[in-house]
């Protein structure tokens, strides 16, 4: 199944970002671009991964208010990377099912496999950060027991979604669902779409 490599995928990417655990650290895929959709949920994953330590950095009550308005850029560009990326991973499916003639009875998704996916790599540092808080020695048994509760139904979470995006892939596959993908066309950093950025010019 599709999401059994994905999910390991994303597990690795997430081990291998708390070695160093610094968002600053080099980036470095496993996979070269020819193995494509590996190469794309790697760099995904690791995208999520700076960007949800991104948001922990900028909570912090005592933050100088210059490093978080430079965090918050740097939030911002993530978020365009992020979606880039979903992007590109809707073109391989794209391309991968091009010849699959649609039964006149095919349906569409409320959401292409790529945003299924970005959910799931989300789940994974869900995952991974709340069984940090289920098992943290430093913590209280009822602090663990409530974590674990919540870890709980993100692992039952983790596996119905992964059904769910392996069930629209075979569907697309077998010609009873279709892809239509609407770019994200986000118009906040676009110099002529955004009204703030376009009196700057």
């Amino acid at each position: 199944m599709f999401t059994s490599k994905a999910n390991a995928i994303f597990q690795d990417v997430i081990n291998q970002y708390h070695i160093i655990n610094t968002v600053d650290q080099p980036f470095k895929n496993k996979y070269v671009e020819s193995d494509l959709l590996e190469h794309l949920l790697y760099r995904k994953c690791w995208i999520d991964t700076v960007q949800w330590h991104y948001e922990d950095i900028i909570r912090d009550p005592k933050i100088d208010p210059v490093a978080a308005l430079v965090l918050k850029r740097k939030i911002d560009a993530s978020n365009q990377d992020r979606t880039d990326m979903v992007e590109y991973i809707d073109s391989y499916f794209l391309t991968k099912y091009k010849d699959v003639k649609s039964k006149p009875n095919a349906t569409i998704n409320t959401e292409s496999p790529a945003w299924g996916i970005d959910r799931l790599s989300i789940l994974a540092l869900k995952i991974y950060h709340m069984n940090e808080e289920a098992t943290r020695k430093d913590a209280s048994a009822e602090h663990r027991s409530a974590c674990q509760k919540k870890l709980d139904i993100l692992l039952e979470q983790r596996v119905d979604l992964s059904t769910a995006i392996d069930t629209l892939l075979a569907d697309i596959e077998k010609g009873d669902k279709y892809m239509k993908v609407y770019k994200q066309m986000k118009m906040y950093n676009d110099d002529e779409l955004n009204p703030v950025l376009r009196t700057q010019k």
